[in-house]
């Protein structure tokens, strides 16, 4: 049991880890990241769950998640505004067509996923 635990504890500090890093980076999606990582606190630290659940930046939205399986309205549109931005700024940036391609591809992905999300009125 204990090496049960662990296992889910270090699958959620690199998920913690790159829900945060997902933040400025346009191809790691924060969400995903920041849900897996309390999935996995649930089932091994009570104390690093309830961190999580309690953090200021993320509570609201985990607790919406958590009871209705939605984000806010408001919260939809501020994720479509963030990674619209840092995809076209990335695009912009990078000098190779294929990743170019790439990295359009993503941000159709992710917005057909956000799309999909079911809404909570702010």
């Amino acid at each position: 049991m204990a090496l049960k635990r662990g296992v889910y504890l270090i699958c959620g500090l690199c998920s913690l880890a790159l829900g945060l890093l997902g933040i400025p980076l346009p191809i790691l999606p924060t969400v995903p990241f920041i849900l897996l990582a309390a999935f996995c606190f649930a089932r091994s630290s009570d104390s690093l769950y309830q961190w999580l659940m309690e953090h200021p930046w993320f509570s609201d939205a985990l607790k919406h998640w958590e009871s209705e399986r939605a984000i806010r309205k408001g919260l939809k549109r501020k994720a479509y505004i963030v990674s619209g931005l840092s995809f076209a700024l990335s695009i912009a940036i990078v000098p190779l067509v294929w990743v170019k391609f790439m990295l359009v591809f993503f941000a159709i992905a992710l917005g057909v996923y956000l799309r999909n999300i079911p809404e909570l009125e702010d």
